[in-house]
């Protein structure tokens, strides 16, 4: 439907999207401030050009609530920034509007407030899979665009999902960090592994589809691991994330691996190891979160090695496909879409995230981010998010 960005954009594009810093990839390379400027003007340029010729009608103008699932959080604190900077660019208004507590009654709340303050459009990422499913709708029948990134809700109450990447390869990437961190501490991955989980709880569906899919993926290839306990819960609660944190390590004191899949869980999880003297040697943590939000538990040993992709740039394409679809223009499963300094992004039908899900004719779909990338001692000063 849209134009392709020329093979510098595009590599630029490829190098830039595993880090917020510029110097950050996992291929070796380096995008240098000259060839990012450069890919930033012809973006611009082939924009231009195309809404010149009356192929995309102009965001500029349009305002985006920007939902996080809470605020003060190092992730979506993150994605804002990255939104704020794309927007000054777009020419769009991007107001971050969200609450302390990661909770549905707080998120219906400030889905409220963006309606009543009339906004274009939203860009959500929904603390529960579908219990804010009616009050974006809501906001669908006041005209107002709905786009999810990071954690989705029904298909039908929102147009595009931004998303991370699929089950199937964020659940086996989150197994393989802890995999490598236990063989550098000596433990056999081929043996018997005890392990548990710990995210924020089994209504968040991105965050349980990869603990599904990761599952999955333990018994095909490691067979004789042993999950000690049920998934442990800490509700995205910094507080409670080390409390939990601290029962799985008193419930389990001889366990191997610990897996966090999320980004507040990850950092209470360590945090209650390190309150009970417990380093990277005694216990295997892993999981997702920003390099920014685990930096000091690596300095002091406590973890070797753990993930993410640039959230910065899921938070601005959140908000630009928001206000692209505000603005009129239209979107089909399958299109290649020129999004200005990001790149070219394709987009794909809901089942590429949760198989048998239907997609509307037009409108409707998902767009995924290429590149995600495991953070260590050797690369996480690449990374300033």
């Amino acid at each position: 439907m849209k134009k392709l960005l020329s093979a510098v954009l595009t590599a630029s594009m490829v190098m830039s999207l595993v880090g917020c810093a510029g110097g950050g990839n996992t291929s070796g390379g380096a995008s240098t401030e000259t060839t990012k400027a450069e890919a930033k003007t012809e973006a611009a340029a082939e924009a231009n050009e195309n809404q010149a010729s009356g192929d995309i009608k102009s965001i500029e103008g349009k305002t985006v609530a920007f939902i996080p699932k809470l605020t003060g959080n190092s992730f979506f604190e993150a994605a804002n920034n990255g939104a704020q900077k794309y927007a000054k660019d777009w020419g769009i208004t991007v107001d971050y509007m969200g609450s302390a507590n990661a909770t549905v009654t707080d998120q219906l709340e400030v889905i409220q407030q963006a309606i009543d303050a009339g906004v274009d459009a939203i860009a959500i990422s929904s603390v529960d899979a579908t219990a804010l499913d009616e009050k974006l709708k809501e906001a669908q029948d006041a005209g107002i665009v709905v786009c999810t990134w990071d954690s989705d809700v029904s298909p039908d109450a929102r147009s595009m999902m931004v998303s991370q990447g699929t089950a199937d390869v964020l659940g086996p990437m989150l197994v393989d960090m802890g995999v490598e961190a236990l063989k550098n501490r000596g433990v056999d991955p081929e043996g018997e592994v005890k392990y548990a989980w710990h995210y924020s709880q089994a209504a968040v569906a991105d965050q349980n589809s990869w603990y599904v899919a990761g599952e999955k993926y333990i018994k095909e290839k490691y067979p004789k691991w042993v999950a000690v306990h049920d998934p442990y819960y800490s509700e995205q609660d910094s507080q409670k994330s080390v409390t939990i944190g601290e029962a799985v390590l008193d419930d389990n004191p001889d366990i191997d691996l610990i897996i966090c899949n999320d980004s507040t869980a990850l950092p209470g999880q360590c945090q209650a190891a390190q309150n009970k003297g417990l380093t990277m040697k005694d216990v295997t943590i892993t999981g997702f979160c920003t390099p920014s939000g685990m930096t000091a538990y690596l300095d002091a040993g406590i973890l070797e090695r753990w993930g993410l992709w640039d959230c910065g740039v899921q938070g601005a394409l959140g908000c630009y496909f928001a206000a692209y679809l505000a603005a009129g223009n239209t979107i089909k499963a399958g299109d290649t879409i020129d999004v200005p300094g990001i790149g070219a992004v394709k987009t794909v039908p809901n089942s590429e995230l949760v198989s048998g899900t239907e997609t509307a004719p037009e409108n409707n779909g998902v767009v995924l981010l290429p590149e995600r990338v495991v953070f260590t001692k050797e690369n996480v000063k690449d990374y300033n998010f």
